[in-house]
């Protein structure tokens, strides 16, 4: 998912001396926390784990991930049934369930109004339009055909934007839609599982001004009731939501842990989801402790707190019915440089000087507890293409980072600019963060400048290319490789997914390739190419793959964490 990452959702229960009467839950209610204030609600802008934990709640896609089953698969949400693929893999037939009804509207004038084909094409003409400057704007570029014309003769003018069509989407009736793709494209069906592609009436847009960033309309288990994008957001059971059903099959993990007990029962079972915006670990850990919080991802400097010596709950912690799932997760870290940067992104050896003078090692020992896995690869374990035994050709050494830093012209640091770092959240970790890489480049004469943000402005700060020296990292939306690398090529700078303005037409070209390839040799080559391109001219510098320690009280059932899957919510029952 999702551009930037940042972990989002924490916890309940109670570390005091309470009673197991007080860990009860007594409602159908869960709290959730948020670590930054919601930048956006609009399905076309929402590629953060913050706001993507919210909108998945409240709209609802064409495919969805069988909640239960690893490796991940996907299942049909809107649609009804998987994809007719025709054309050598270039058009998509999709059947569209009816009697979908969306959440009610002022523009729907009191009257029910149900999913149809249209409405995914308008979310479609969002997502070219150009005023919108939409995060999602890469999973249609250059890829339906048509949209880039679509583009081009709409501009910025909404009154085109409604009578213009995009000459590769087609409602072939009320239930049908049909895309035409420019070539084949065999990861095409995992975006039609994101945000972007939420469907929405023509109607809502006209009656809203196009903006949905905090009015978001859709046809999800829960409702928007609640609005304070700096304090909290409430969501409330839809009492018209499409029947739908708790899975009745999953993996040896789903039958070990006993999540199959509600099989077949009617989703979904919460009336409220109350997401708190809480931007510091200590007030999240407190509210933790005090039972205001279900769910926590638990920050690292709290692990001593949690764990013994040898890595196991505290007595004190099982006794009062916490649970713990460890979760190797699809999300990972890098520093990244500016390309456009006069300074940075011209000088190869000044970025290799500080791919040298950074201990990785000691970093994650500090800043994961060592539950991080130092990477070894642009590419995450479990995707196809990446190497175990792959390494990186960097690793800390200050006496070649002092060669690089000569080499780039400025020895011992003579004459170098002050480099500025942008923090990517407010919390004290992160700026322990920023300044261990201060601390770490100053051995070698380079002189940071730290500019603390929230994420928020973080984000803002990455769509308009004010970064010179920051930490980035991804969720990844799908399991392929293609979701790594449209990280990395042209025609995704700012504002969609390459914060680093990073450009090579060799990469783009090769990206082109395995976009419409399937998993295989000829792919696995052209993905060793990659990143063999990508390692020289090093717009990034790897850092690690994270692990997630999760704890939840014992009155959370059904509960299984994922990268991939936030609308989970549904699936939760308390008791």
């Amino acid at each position: 998912m999702i551009q930037k990452i940042l972990i989002l959702f924490i916890v309940f229960i109670s570390f005091s001396s309470c009673s197991k009467k007080n860990n009860e839950k007594t409602d159908k209610s869960i709290n959730l926390a948020l670590t930054s204030e919601i930048s956006t609600l609009d399905p076309v802008n929402s590629y953060d784990n913050v706001s993507g934990m919210v909108i998945y709640n409240i709209c609802e896609q064409l495919y969805e991930y069988h909640y239960l089953n690893r490796p991940y698969e996907l299942k049909p949400l809107l649609a009804d049934g998987m994809p007719s693929i025709e054309n050598n893999g270039k058009r998509y037939v999709i059947k569209i369930k009816k009697n979908i009804r969306y959440h009610d509207h002022p523009s729907f004038k009191g009257q029910a109004r149900t999913v149809r084909a249209q409405d995914f094409i308008t979310q479609f003409k969002r997502l070219s339009y150009a005023p919108l400057n939409s995060t999602g704007w890469w999973i249609v570029d250059d890829v339906i055909v048509g949209v880039n014309d679509f583009k081009k003769t709409v501009g910025n003018d909404f009154d085109k934007f409604k009578k213009t069509e995009i000459s590769g989407i087609k409602a072939i009736d009320e239930h049908t839609l049909a895309i035409d793709l420019i070539r084949p494209s065999p990861q095409f069906i995992y975006k039609l599982s994101m945000s972007f592609v939420s469907p929405v009436p023509l109607e809502v847009i006209e009656h809203d001004k196009n903006d949905l960033s905090k009015n978001p309309i859709g046809t999800g288990p829960f409702y928007l009731t609640k609005m304070e994008p700096a304090k909290e957001i409430t969501l409330t059971k839809f009492t018209h939501f499409h029947e739908s059903f708790y899975p009745s099959e999953g993996d040896r993990f789903t039958n070990s842990r006993g999540l199959l007990k509600d099989s077949g029962e009617k989703i979904p079972f919460l009336e409220t989801i109350n997401f708190l915006v809480i931007n510091d670990n200590n007030t999240r850990w407190d509210l933790f402790n005090k039972n205001k919080l279900d769910i926590i991802v638990l920050p690292q400097e709290f692990y001593s707190q949690v764990f013994d010596d040898v890595g196991n709950l505290r007595e004190e912690i099982r006794a009062r019915d916490i649970r713990l799932q460890t979760l190797p997760t699809l999300t990972y870290w890098w520093l990244a440089f500016n390309a456009r940067d006069p300074l940075l992104g011209k000088n190869l050896n000044l970025r290799k000087a500080i791919a040298h003078a950074v201990d990785m090692n000691k970093y994650i020992m500090s800043f994961t507890n060592n539950t991080g896995q130092q990477a070894n690869s642009i590419l995450p374990p479990g995707v196809f293409g990446y190497d175990p035994s792959m390494t990186l050709p960097y690793e800390y050494n200050l006496e070649k980072a002092k060669e690089f830093l000569a080499k780039a012209g400025y020895p011992g640091g003579k004459n170098l600019p002050e480099i500025i770092y942008d923090t990517r959240a407010e919390s004290k970790i992160n700026y322990q963060q920023a300044e261990y890489f201060k601390a770490q480049l100053a051995q070698i004469g380079i002189k940071i400048k730290i500019v603390q943000n929230n994420f928020r402005q973080y984000l803002e700060k990455s769509r308009t290319g004010h970064l010179q020296f920051f930490q980035d990292g991804w969720t990844l939306d799908y399991p392929d490789a293609e979701n790594i690398f449209q990280l990395l090529i042209s025609t995704n700078h700012p504002p969609g997914p390459n914060a680093s303005f990073y450009s090579n037409a060799k990469l783009d070209a090769m990206y082109e390739k395995i976009s419409k390839l399937p998993d295989g040799e000829e792919k696995k080559g052209l993905i060793i190419k990659m990143e063999a391109i990508v390692n020289e001219d090093l717009p990034w510098i790897m850092q690690y793959y994270s692990r997630n320690f999760i704890l939840y009280h014992d009155y959370v059932k059904n509960y299984r964490p994922s990268d991939l899957i936030w609308s989970y919510p549904k699936y939760i029952k308390v008791k």
